[in-house]
């Protein structure tokens, strides 16, 4: 062990919900903790959390402040940087973890919520316009969109899924065929009792009036006005660290399609490297926030349920000697 090396009883790696939540739990514990940043939040360019019990409409970094303020104000440290590495140490005893400009530091134990990243299909203009008026999830921005009219961009087998799930909020819906395949005569069928319009045809883009979303436009030039898209990212987990440790992501299917990545790990966020923890959308690609939150806590008061474990077995060997 290098003594000029910072020690921790924890690391936490990605200080989003799942993090700062974890951090927070385990410095009420009496732990030293230090979360390391590299300050990328996937829900950046959302306006809102929304399903956040007492948090409703809060801005995603007025949330993350809040959190760091929490966590600080029980001691845990908080570090801006990216993560590039992190490795056993020789005798065993816990982890380095080493950043991007060559800083290193030690754990006993690792909590890792580095998130995932959202792939976007590539059509012109998604990109720019993700979280805002391209959208994933009913249950974050349906209600922002309610009764107005949405388009489903097909990629995948879960298109007519993702209509008849937006059905919930708004009858002006259309399923836009794309690259995704033809639905079946059952799902046509679905689809028109539900009053969900069925256009073919490859999309090349997005219309934009002003700084909003105007429309949808097609091969050809065809342009069908919409004031939202829904499409179905690719959920790929920010696992890059873990490999270092043995720890490879699995692929993640849905209805015999797979939608992503995810780092397996037991309900309280154990994964198969003894002393490394997982929590959040790391390990559960359909976490919101507040589940992010909730997982936190959880692998927090399992780490800690270990380091006691292991601080009463130290404790012992001293007192029989």
């Amino acid at each position: 062990m290098d003594n000029d090396i910072q020690r921790y009883d924890v690391v936490v790696l990605g200080g989003g919900a799942a993090g700062l939540s974890g951090a927070t739990t385990l410095s009420r514990a009496g732990r030293s903790v230090l979360v390391i940043d590299a300050g990328k939040p996937r829900n950046a360019p959302a306006s809102h959390v929304h399903n956040y019990l007492g948090r409703e409409g809060t801005a995603p970094s007025e949330l993350l402040a809040l959190g760091r303020e929490e966590a600080s104000g029980y001691g845990a440290e908080i570090a801006e940087g990216t993560v590039v590495s992190a490795e056993k140490l020789p005798d065993g005893e816990g982890f380095r973890v080493v950043r991007e400009d060559g800083t290193a530091v030690e754990a006993r134990r690792l909590l890792v919520t580095t998130g995932l990243t959202d792939e976007l299909p590539p059509v012109p203009g998604l990109a720019e316009r993700w979280g805002r008026e391209v959208l994933h999830c009913p249950y974050c921005h349906g209600w922002e969109v309610r009764d107005r009219p949405v388009g489903i961009l097909s990629v995948g087998p879960l298109a007519v899924h993702q209509a008849l799930m937006w059905r919930q909020w708004t009858a002006d819906l259309t399923l836009f065929r794309h690259t995704g395949p033809e639905p079946t005569d059952e799902e046509y069928e679905q689809l028109a009792a539900r009053g969900i319009a069925v256009v073919d045809g490859e999309v090349t883009g997005l219309e934009v009036t002003g700084d909003r979303l105007a429309g949808v436009r097609l091969t050809g030039g065809r342009v069908i006005p919409r004031e939202a898209v829904v499409t179905q990212p690719r959920f790929t987990a920010r696992s890059a660290v873990l490999a270092s440790l043995g720890v490879e992501a699995t692929a993640q299917e849905m209805g015999g399609h797979v939608i992503g990545t995810y780092v397996a790990a037991d309900p309280a966020g154990a994964t198969a490297v003894p002393g490394v923890w997982v929590a959040g959308n790391v390990a559960s690609l359909t976490e919101q926030v507040i589940g992010a939150a909730n997982a936190g806590l959880k692998a927090a008061a399992a780490i800690n349920g270990d380091l006691i474990a292991e601080d009463t077995r130290r404790a012992v060997a001293v007192y029989r000697r």
